[in-house]
């Protein structure tokens, strides 16, 4: 098989390179200008950038065969999610990378801006000893407001109380009981604001956050605050807080990112009293070498068509427990055979999830489902981001459900609907010692573990049709290597499930329907 080409366009750590050699051809094209890396896209599986290639329209467009797009740390904003959203590409990051160095260096701004670090060590290296112009302040005591009590915040918050600040927070997604477990004080926006003597920003560029710290709600901060910005760009007005500086109003600052990056002109350069930082929060090399090694195992998994939970553009709901992703898999291979046997769609798919899977969100599951469902009966590519999509164009709705009571197996998924007809269904599970395994197909109990070429042939309860079946397989060439058979509910019929070492033609199955006490045979790739 073809190896996939992943090209790097920006530098990531050693191991994450290795990482993915290992399974993938990596093509270097650090330094590539944007009409170079367009040029170069056009074989490319995957691309894996940091936060100066900007990923737009063109350069997805460029790249009919990409499949994923990596980015080396928590950000997005290089990269066109609307465009990859479109033509099914999937975005992934490292979002848990850079916590740590992030909230360090949100801690080191804070002491330089409480102590006069930067400016205390330009005065004395230019000749003065100015001890009483650099006189500091305690963070004892004092009243830190965090806006975002994400992975950083809490991060931020954790250091902070080891300080002895008083932590207030401003998050509206974060309950008061986790708030309360941190030692943290939630308030709304302008109470965080009014009383904060330091207010240090970690949200995203949003809508609703960009210009967030603006000359308003400056206004409403306690006159000599204090203000750190190691989160994204564009959430503090540039301008407002350079004004603000100057008047007094804000005793300080401290500005790692910016509005447009890079940039070696901004309002706040010249303003005494503001620190700033080239968008060092992420600089380590531990966040660096986590980040690279996380985003090569989110493009791997992504590029052997594995669903990854944390994707940018995939919605899968809450956080999901590693114990669902068999069931994920399981449940892709249960669409495609769904697809086979009915030879078509439903306008409702429905999918349950039984047993303890119930407890787990049904929506990664269902997900899956629906890809393979629409893989089997598509010529155009179906991934987990544009499986909504086609389906939608396709009139086809998923219904989820879950259920706890469940007969013969812990955890089971069931894929059902209506095609032509006929009400048609398949359910599996996943069993320690077998992995994927079919249990049920249109009401015949079987148990067929899943390899990549399935066949399922439903034949009179009559002596004699398991012999046919294996002679005429075996006359042409066809290996068995596992095959299981069930019964109907009234006894009637029964159903062979194999699985088989290797495809067969549709000519070989036409065959197999001449033969005496035989109704009908479907065969099913899942390689």
């Amino acid at each position: 098989m073809t190896r996939p080409s992943v090209i790097i366009a920006e530098p990531i750590a050693d191991a994450g390179i290795d990482l993915i050699a290992a399974w993938a051809d990596v093509v270097d094209a650090t330094g590539y200008q944007h009409a170079e890396l367009v040029g170069a896209m056009a074989s490319a599986a995957a691309i894996i950038v940091r936060s100066a290639t900007k990923v737009d329209r063109a350069l997805i467009e460029a790249a009919p065969n990409l499949q994923v797009i990596g980015r080396a740390g928590i950000g997005t904003d290089n990269i066109d999610l609307d465009a990859a959203t479109e033509h099914g590409v999937l975005v992934v990051n490292a979002p848990n990378a850079n916590t740590i160095s992030a909230a360090e260096h949100t801690m080191a701004l804070i002491l330089a801006q409480a102590r006069h670090v930067p400016e205390a060590d330009r005065s004395l290296r230019e000749g003065r000893w100015d001890r009483a112009r650099f006189q500091g302040m305690e963070l004892h005591g004092k009243t830190l407001a965090i806006l975002g009590l994400g992975k950083i915040g809490t991060l931020v918050a954790q250091r902070a109380a080891a300080f002895g600040m008083e932590v207030v927070s401003y998050d509206p997604y974060v309950s008061e009981d986790r708030a309360r477990r941190l030692g943290v004080t939630m308030l709304p926006l302008d109470e965080a604001l009014a009383v904060a003597d330091i207010i240090t920003v970690h949200l995203p560029r949003t809508d609703t956050t960009e210009n967030l710290i603006n000359r308003e709600s400056i206004q409403r901060m306690k006159d000599g605050v204090r203000i750190i910005n190691v989160a994204r760009g564009g959430i503090v007005s540039e301008v407002d807080l350079a004004d603000a500086v100057r008047s007094g109003k804000v005793g300080g600052a401290a500005i790692d990112v910016f509005e447009t990056e890079p940039t070696t002109d901004s309002p706040l350069f010249g303003v005494a009293g503001i620190t700033v930082t080239p968008h060092l929060g992420a600089s380590t090399k531990e966040a660096q070498g986590k980040a690279g090694i996380a985003v090569a195992e989110a493009v791997v998994a992504a590029l052997k068509g594995e669903m990854v939970l944390g994707a940018v553009n995939l919605d899968v709901g809450p956080s999901v427990s590693p114990d669902v992703l068999p069931f994920v898999a399981l449940a892709e291979q249960l669409g495609r055979i769904f697809t086979a046997i009915a030879k078509g769609l439903p306008s409702e798919l429905l999918v349950t999830a039984r047993g303890e899977l119930a407890e787990e969100p049904v929506k990664p599951v269902s997900l899956s489902a629906l890809k393979g469902a629409l893989s089997a009966s598509s010529d155009t590519p179906v991934s987990y981001v544009n499986a909504p999509v086609i389906a939608e164009a396709r009139g086809v709705s998923v219904i989820e459900e879950s259920q706890l009571d469940v007969d013969d197996y812990q955890s089971v998924v069931r894929v059902s609907g209506m095609v032509h007809g006929e009400h048609r269904v398949v359910a599996g599970t996943h069993m320690a010692r077998k992995g994927a395994v079919l249990v049920e197909v249109d009401g015949f109990a079987i148990e067929l573990p899943l390899t990549d070429y399935v066949l399922l042939v439903r034949n009179d309860d009559s002596p004699g049709c398991i012999g046919r079946v294996g002679t005429y397989l075996g006359d042409k060439g066809i290996n068995i290597s596992d095959m299981v058979v069930g019964r109907s509910p009234s006894g009637s019929a029964a159903m062979m499930g194999m699985s088989l070492e290797g495809a067969i033609s549709d000519q070989t199955v036409a065959g197999l329907l001449e033969l005496d006490g035989i109704n009908a045979a479907r065969f099913v790739d899942l390689s």
